[in-house]
C-alpha cells in the first residue's frame, strides 16, 4: 500500500547503495533507479549526491528519509491494528541464520510455523554470524537467528537454548577413545577451523583465550566455510575439528566420527535477534512468540550431551 518509490529511496537511502537496494528489494539496478528518479522529479530536487562512484543525502533527502521512516512506522501500526481486528496473520518475513542454526534448528521450527501459520511466506538468508547481524543491523531482514553473543547493545538479542561443541576425530584417530580432552592437547594435531566471522570459531577463540592460548597456536591445516566440507575432511583424515553436536548425530551414529568433549567445556547461546521497533508486521509477532514457545518446549535438550567434569 505505501509509495513503492518511497520504498525504494529508503532502502537505497538506508544502505547508501544503488547496487545494494537492488539485491535487498530483488530488483535490478536500473529499476531502482528509475524510481528514485521518479521521486525526485515528484519533488523536483535531487535527494541524493552522486560522486565518486559514492553517493550521499542531500539535504532534502534527509528530509524525505526522515519522513518516510514516521510513514512506514504509522503504516505497521495501522497494519497491525487490523490485523489484530481481524485474526489475520499473512506476509511475508525475511529471516537470516547462521550455517548451524539454518541446518540444524530452523526446519523443524519453521516447519511448524507454517503448518500453522500457511499464509505467511518465509524468506531464508544464510550467512556466517557476523554477516547475521550485519543485516539486522541494517535492516535487511526481519529477524535473525545466531550461534554466537552478539554484543550490539541496539539490538534485541533473546536466547533461545545452548548447544555445545565438541572435537570431532575420525574413529581411527589415536583421540578417538578418548572421553575428553583439554585444548593444549588438541593444538598439537591439524585442525580444521571454520571462516572468519562463523559463530563457532569466534566461540572458539574466545574460549581460547580464556584458556590463555590463541588461535594462532592452533595448526590449522584448512579454513572451509561449509559444514559438511568440514565433516568429510575431518572423516578424510585431513584433521580435527570443533562444532556443534547437533550438527553430526547422522555421523555419529553410522560411526564415521567420534566427538569428544572439552574440558572445560565450550557451551555457546542460539539467539534471536531483531530491531528495537516499536511496531512490526503481525506475522513477525506471531514468528517471534512461536519462536520462544519451541524454545521452551526444546530448553530440555540444551547441552543433553555435556560433560561434566570435576
Amino acid at each position: 500500500m505505501a509509495d513503492r518509490r518511497l520504498q525504494v529511496f529508503y532502502s537505497v537511502a538506508r544502505l547508501l547503495s544503488f547496487t545494494k537496494a537492488a539485491e535487498e528489494l530483488h530488483m535490478t539496478q536500473p529499476a531502482v533507479t528509475f524510481q528514485v528518479r521518479q521521486l525526485e522529479e515528484q519533488f523536483n530536487t535531487r535527494l541524493f549526491d552522486r560522486t565518486h562512484n559514492r553517493i550521499s543525502l542531500t539535504d532534502a533527502g534527509k528530509r524525505v528519509y526522515e519522513f518516510a521512516g514516521r510513514i512506514f512506522e504509522l503504516y505497521s501500526e495501522m497494519d497491525n491494528s487490523v490485523r489484530e481486528l481481524t485474526g489475520d496473520v499473512s506476509g511475508v518475513l525475511i529471516l537470516g541464520a547462521s550455517t548451524t542454526v539454518a541446518e540444524y534448528m530452523l526446519p523443524s521450527l519453521l516447519g511448524n510455523f507454517k503448518e500453522k501459520n500457511p499464509e505467511v511466506i518465509i524468506r531464508l538468508k544464510v550467512g556466517n554470524t557476523d554477516g547475521i547481524v550485519t543485516m539486522v543491523e541494517n535492516n535487511t531482514i526481519d529477524l535473525g537467528v545466531v550461534e554466537a553473543p552478539v554484543y550490539n547493545k541496539n539490538l534485541v538479542v533473546e536466547k533461545c537454548r545452548m548447544d555445545q561443541l565438541v572435537v570431532i576425530v575420525p574413529p581411527n584417530h589415536e583421540l578417538a577413545k578418548e572421553e575428553v580432552i583439554s585444548l593444549e592437547t588438541l593444538i598439537q594435531y591439524p585442525f580444521i577451523s571454520r571462516e572468519e566471522g562463523s559463530g563457532t570459531r569466534e566461540v572458539m577463540m574466545d574460549h581460547m583465550s580464556g584458556e590463555g592460548l590463541d588461535i594462532r597456536d592452533l595448526s590449522i591445516a584448512m579454513e572451509l566455510g561449509s559444514l559438511e566440507a568440514i565433516k568429510g575432511a575431518v572423516e578424510a583424515g585431513m584433521g580435527v575439528s570443533i562444532l556443534s553436536r547437533a550438527t553430526i548425530i547422522k555421523e555419529l551414529k553410522l560411526g564415521t566420527l567420534v566427538a569428544i568433549n572439552l574440558n572445560p567445556p565450550i557451551n555457546r547461546p542460539f539467539s534471536f535477534v531483531h530491531q528495537k521497533q516499536k511496531f512490526r508486521v503481525r506475522a513477525m509477532e506471531e514468528l517471534l512468540n512461536f519462536a520462544r514457545n519451541y524454545c521452551e518446549e526444546h530448553k530440555n535438550d540444551e547441552i543433553a550431551h555435556n560433560y561434566n567434569v570435576s
